[in-house]
C-alpha cells in the first residue's frame, strides 16, 4: 500500500521509528524534520515514487496528512 511507502520514506528521510509518522506528525512538531531534512524528504518522496514535486507542493508539505494529498494530486494511489 502507497501510505506505508509515504510512511517509511518519511521514516527514513527524518530518522523517526515509523510509529511516529502519523497522522499528527507536522514540520513544526519535531527536531529532525527542519529544512535540510525537508529537502531530503522530498528528494526521497520524488525517487520512491518517481515523480517531481513543484515549488508549490514542496513549500506547502507541512504535515504527514498533506504530503499524503500532494501524493495523490501526483498519480499515487494510497
Amino acid at each position: 500500500m502507497s501510505i506505508e511507502r509515504i510512511r517509511s520514506v518519511f521514516s527514513q528521510a527524518l530518522g523517526l521509528p515509523e510509529e511516529f509518522v502519523n497522522d499528527q506528525l507536522l514540520y513544526s512538531s519535531v527536531k529532525a524534520w527542519d529544512s535540510v531534512a525537508h529537502m531530503a524528504l522530498v528528494a526521497a518522496l520524488e525517487d520512491e515514487f518517481g515523480i517531481m514535486l513543484d515549488t508549490e507542493d514542496v513549500i506547502d508539505m507541512s504535515s504527514f496528512v498533506i504530503a499524503v494529498e500532494i501524493m495523490r494530486k501526483h498519480g499515487v494511489d494510497t
